[in-house]
């Protein structure tokens, strides 16, 4: 693919943000009526930049950069420490989702002066069931915009202001947006100078907004009712709760949101995701429930995967100074059964882009990510289910 409104058509495109910041917001990042993040318009750009987001773009293009001294699974990839660990401070880790570990290395990294901001994603206030990039400065900012966000969100639409600064920062994205991060810090040598740290969280895909308004139709509020909404945390994995102008208060629990997946409606380029677990960063953090799911309320715990000797360093030095807590460690296999889906996924990603192929779509070019000897993993006639379903799913997203 070499235009963004091919990869826009082909609905490969994540909604990162990285069109926004690379044509200086002449196209913006614009809610469609699915309920997905969309540049507008798709034709806003210079060959010089079109190139260069070609370059990067999740749509097209997927690679570690994780640190090749380092370990190696087949599933994980590069690794360092692969731990529990969750936040010292217990507001930190009552309030965020997965026990608060990106938000606290957040939060260290400030509290520290290793980074002067971060860049990273909270509820927009205007209207609270969607997001926004948001630039936090102090630990209180980043805690004030703490809890997973499952929806579309465009961190990357801030970068180009964010490097303007010219000082130390972190990043907490998603993988996919880390991963366009790293591919255009080839092209820009800014980023692996400012960019201190890159924090993921392990994704599960990005949901459209239209889950979201599902919910609200359900509970029969409009979204200019809207005050507060809360996908989870306040607990983990917490409830998802929804309080209006009005003063009517609605919480609905993790599983019953979650339990029918057939309306998580995620984005097609996350169900051919090569890099969910974050090797393009320096920590990703994961949900840690055994067979995958919760099973109830818990204190909160994640799992870290270290991917990089300034990541190894970042989590020794918020433990030592005693604003992280480390548990156990996790072996890869143990990881395998705490997010079995994404292994299933990985396993069944090469059968996935020979569906692509099938459908008339390029599939996305990988480096490091190890898509064809997992593939090798797959029985024939699930690989041929894969391959169909894929197919399918495609020429179902381009019509």
């Amino acid at each position: 693919m070499t235009t963004v409104a091919e990869i826009v058509a082909n609905d490969l495109c994540v909604g990162c943000g990285l069109c926004e910041a690379v044509s200086g917001g002449r196209a913006t990042m614009v809610m469609t009526p699915d309920g997905s993040l969309r540049p507008t318009p798709v034709d806003a750009f210079s060959a010089a930049e079109e190139a260069r987001i070609i370059a990067a773009c999740p749509g097209v293009v997927a690679e570690a950069r994780s640190a090749p001294h380092l370990p190696l699974d087949p599933v994980w990839g590069h690794h360092g420490t692969m731990r529990y660990a969750w936040a010292a401070n217990p507001s930190v880790r009552f309030e965020a989702a997965t026990a608060g570990v990106l938000t606290t290395l957040g939060q260290y990294l400030l509290h520290s002066h290793a980074a002067a901001f971060v860049l990273h994603t909270g509820a927009d206030p205007a209207r609270p069931i969607r997001s926004r990039w948001v630039i936090s400065e102090t630990p209180q900012e980043v805690q004030a915009n703490t809890g997973s966000r499952y929806g579309p969100t465009a961190p990357l639409a801030g970068i180009e202001l964010a490097l303007a600064r010219n000082e130390p920062f972190a990043v907490i994205a998603k993988p996919c947006d880390l991963g366009a991060l790293h591919r255009l810090s080839s092209l820009d040598p800014r980023i692996d100078r400012l960019v201190v740290a890159r924090l993921a969280m392990v994704c599960g895909g990005q949901s459209r907004l239209s889950k979201s308004r599902l919910l609200l139709e359900e509970l029969g509020v409009d979204e200019s009712e809207v005050s507060v909404f809360r996908y989870r945390g306040h607990g983990n994995p917490g409830p998802t709760r929804v309080e209006t102008s009005g003063g009517d208060v609605f919480e609905i629990g993790y599983l019953q949101m979650w339990e029918d997946e057939g309306t998580w409606d995620v984005e097609t380029r996350c169900k051919i995701c090569p890099d969910a677990l974050g090797e393009a960063s320096d920590v990703a953090v994961a949900d840690v429930w055994p067979g995958g799911a919760p099973t109830g309320e818990d204190e909160g715990f994640s799992g870290i995967i270290v991917r990089s000797d300034y990541g190894e360093s970042l989590v020794e030095r918020a433990h030592g100074d005693g604003w992280l807590v480390l548990g156990e460690t996790i072996s890869p296999r143990e990881f395998d059964d705490l997010q079995p889906h994404q292994v299933r996924k990985k396993v069944a990603l090469a059968a996935r882009y020979e569906g692509m192929a099938d459908a008339g779509v390029a599939p996305l070019t990988t480096h490091g990510l190890r898509v064809a000897e997992l593939g090798d993993r797959l029985g024939p006639a699930e690989s041929a289910a894969q391959r169909t379903g894929a197919a399918t799913r495609m020429r179902r997203a381009r019509a």
